[in-house]
């Protein structure tokens, strides 16, 4: 057993050991409080049925989440659930524990999310249609990349310039920054990092919204989100941030764009079909999280194959992501780009 292992396994606190391993990462003080808190929670349910962390099953998990929502918000349940699936996900890692049993429970928490019967649909021509009217390049790139790979707003909003690798001499010749080893080799792709944390400071600069993806994913680019991404990167106003982010506004020049601007855009344009009402709910508002359940609903129907499109939304857990990411260059990118739909008129 390795010393750090031993250390883990020798404390008497595993949450303990794990704010103070937060701490040691960079997180920030109000992160480690709000994940201290939610993980004293759920210990203190389990403990009522004389259950420890290291012995809840996926059950207990489930028990614990549905005890959760007659007193919040869907969206704060689901968060809480990934705090205690990062948890269980970090020990099992450093060996404290011997699995997450949490890991299953979120991800049929996803699935039942972007699956909502009640939620509005839009078919591809008609999302063809609304993309065909947007007129400025950053509209153009940023919703289209929220509809090529169904990545979620923050982690569309962390994109750096070494998170893309385009095949194009003349974005080469533009730009000097490089972009990350893991894209070696990959042409026409972007790298989704997890570790983007709101309010920590990744890559020189500190971060307004956090990546919520379960590992680090490579999402191949095709045709039409490279033409985007190319056009807008002509007219990208130089920034301030060593981190030089991909996405960045023109009105308050050169700064980051953050999720509440990409929030407004797309209720400006949605507005503007009918699609968004100020008070409207989710099953009625299309949303930045809306192109994420679209980009899911449309490639599980085309592809069949579920493991590839919980691999592309960053899903998976570790055992299947490694599978993927090994043959990412041809099971991986051919799948999705015979099935991946056109957003371009």
């Amino acid at each position: 057993m390795s010393t750090e292992t031993s250390e883990a396994a020798d404390s008497d606190d595993s949450i303990s050991y794990f704010v103070q391993d937060m701490t040691l990462h960079g997180r920030s003080e109000r992160t480690r409080a709000a994940y201290e808190r939610v993980l004293r929670s759920f210990e203190a349910f389990l403990e009522a049925s004389e259950t420890s962390l290291a012995d809840a099953d996926r059950r207990r998990c489930m028990t614990w989440v549905h005890s959760l929502r007659n007193r919040h918000a869907d969206s704060t349940v689901a968060t809480y659930a990934a705090y205690v699936h990062r948890f269980y996900e970090y020990m099992r890692q450093v060996g404290v524990f011997d699995a997450n049993p949490m890991a299953l429970v979120t991800e049929e928490m996803e699935e039942s999310i972007d699956t909502d019967p009640t939620r509005r649909e839009i078919s591809v021509p008609g999302m063809r249609s609304f993309v065909s009217e947007l007129s400025h390049p950053l509209e153009r790139a940023l919703l289209g990349t929220l509809l090529k790979t169904g990545i979620r707003v923050g982690e569309c909003c962390n994109l750096d310039l070494r998170d893309i690798h385009l095949d194009d001499s003349e974005v080469s010749a533009a730009f000097g920054v490089g972009h990350r080893g893991a894209l070696e080799g990959r042409p026409d792709s972007v790298y989704v990092p997890s570790e983007p944390t709101r309010g920590d400071s990744y890559n020189g600069e500190e971060r307004t919204a956090s990546n919520k993806r379960k590992r680090d994913t490579v999402l191949p680019v095709d045709g039409e989100l490279k033409r985007l991404l190319k056009t807008w990167l002509a007219i990208r106003p130089d920034v301030d941030s060593p981190a030089e982010p991909l996405f960045c506004s023109t009105s308050e020049w050169g700064r980051r764009v953050t999720p509440s601007m990409v929030r407004n855009v797309v209720a400006e344009r949605a507005s503007e079909r009918g699609w968004y009402h100020e008070g409207g709910n989710a099953e009625e508002n299309v949303t930045p999280h809306y192109f994420r359940h679209f980009f899911t609903t449309h490639l599980r129907d085309e592809t069949g194959d579920r493991g590839i499109v919980k691999y592309l939304r960053g899903d998976v857990a570790t055992d299947v992501i490694d599978t993927y990411t090994h043959n990412w260059g041809d099971r991986v990118r051919a799948v999705y780009e015979a099935n991946v739909y056109r957003i371009l008129e």
